[in-house]
């Protein structure tokens, strides 16, 4: 009976994880890790001080982690504080991307339910289909008035 559960155990725990979703958090997780060092790097080595260099400069200091006020590190929080806000518009940019990509997609697609909607309306409807017949038959009875009289 304990082999059994544990093989129950096991068997639904690989489930769990090949799971499309857990994947996919893992995958997102990671590129995050990666994005982070990226943004890091460019928060520190060129925006933060490209900045603040001339708070470095006026307080005498040669990096951002020295600039202190009675111990109070406020040029780690200032690197901080734009560190947050360059990651913020990065993620901004990068769903507003996709969204309009999504919606792009979503049109293309109505236009062609819409294409194919009008389409087969076109195949069905009575009118158009009786308006066909009509013009056969009278396209038969002028061929067979025109035989009778040659």
């Amino acid at each position: 009976m304990v082999a059994n559960r544990s093989r129950t155990f096991f068997s639904d725990f690989r489930d769990f994880v090949m799971r499309g979703n857990v994947i996919d958090l893992a995958v997102a997780v990671i590129l995050g890790g990666a994005f982070n060092g990226i943004v890091n790097s460019l928060v520190q080595d060129i925006i933060t001080p490209a900045i603040l260099s001339p708070a470095i400069k006026a307080a005498g200091v040669d990096t951002l982690s020295e600039l202190t006020i009675s111990g109070i590190k406020y040029g780690l929080f200032l690197s901080s504080v734009i560190n947050f806000l360059v990651i913020a518009f990065c993620l901004f940019l990068v769903i507003r991307s996709f969204e309009a990509v999504k919606r792009k997609l979503i049109r293309q697609e109505e236009i062609a339910e819409a294409e194919a909607e009008a389409v087969a309306q076109e195949e069905v409807n009575p009118e158009i289909v009786a308006q066909e017949n009509l013009t056969k038959a009278i396209e038969t009875l002028t061929q067979v008035i025109n035989q009778k009289n040659n």
